[in-house]
């Protein structure tokens, strides 16, 4: 199939995957950072679907049970989360519930690197979706990184997404100056987004909660992820033109993805498929 046919069928998904959340309003269970988790909320909400957070142990089941998807993010990394996130994982492939993984910082410190590689060994992830750092982390490759932010050049993406996609048999989301979604047949490169989203906490995890949002409606990961990941990169840009300061960039993004629709995306998307 030919690039631009490829492209065309590609944008078609990803307008009934946006159609399919504002018509189901799926319902996203969060154990996520604490840092961001009113972000998550609201662009959950922005998007179509419904955010659901809980630390709440006892609750569990029963709300993984009636939830459409699950976002485990590790962001603010605590003992009681240690102790949740993989029964979450667990839960929720039990239940059939398509997971996003974040596993923010794992090449930070050895805590987060040893509970990353535990989940990926005991639950069966749907997406995951880090910077380019993190993936490289996960994977073993030597990579500079500070804290939660990438230090590395993203010349290889396609090559580190269908190497990552390969091994852990997942989709992989790989954000950055360029983004990389993909699998083991395809990937996508977006070219959306601008430099001052880097300026505001909290993009990177509203990303997980688009995808997880897009899984929700019962769409599949890999169109999940590109039009996760391509929605915020919209919503970046958009908010960028009208910039005033770090504050209201972050709430005009938040209103960019409550107005986006598929004029929108057909207007200002630049992605390219590469199989």
């Amino acid at each position: 199939m030919n690039r631009e046919l490829l492209k065309k069928e590609l944008l078609n998904d990803i307008e009934i995957a946006l159609e399919k959340v504002k018509e189901i309003t799926p319902l996203v269970y969060h154990l996520t950072n604490t840092v961001t988790i009113n972000d998550c909320a609201n662009i959950t909400l922005a998007i179509g679907a419904s955010p659901l957070m809980s630390f709440c142990i006892e609750e569990l089941e029963e709300i993984i049970g009636f939830s459409s998807s699950v976002v485990l993010n590790i962001g603010t990394m605590d003992k009681s989360m240690r102790d949740m996130i993989v029964e979450v994982g667990k839960i929720a492939n039990r239940l059939k519930k398509p997971i996003v993984l974040d596993p923010v910082g794992v090449g930070a410190t050895k805590a987060r690197k040893e509970l990353i590689e535990r989940i990926l060994k005991e639950v069966k992830v749907s997406v995951i979706k880090g910077n380019m750092a993190e993936i490289k982390s996960i994977l073993n490759i030597e990579s500079q990184s500070r804290g939660v932010d990438s230090l590395d050049n993203e010349s290889s993406g396609i090559e580190i997404v269908k190497l990552a996609a390969k091994k852990l048999k997942t989709t992989i989301a790989i954000t950055g100056k360029i983004d990389y979604v993909g699998n083991e047949e395809m990937v996508v490169e977006i070219r959306n987004g601008h430099k001052k989203m880097g300026l505001v906490t909290g993009t990177g995890c509203m990303i997980s909660s688009l995808i997880g949002s897009f899984l929700g409606g019962d769409n599949s990961s890999l169109i999940s992820s590109v039009a996760g990941v391509l929605a915020m990169g919209i919503a970046g840009e958009l908010s960028e033109k009208d910039f005033i300061g770090t504050g209201s960039l972050k709430v005009n993004i938040i209103d960019n993805i409550s107005k986006l629709n598929n004029d929108i995306i057909r207007l200002n998307e630049k992605i390219t498929p590469t199989i």
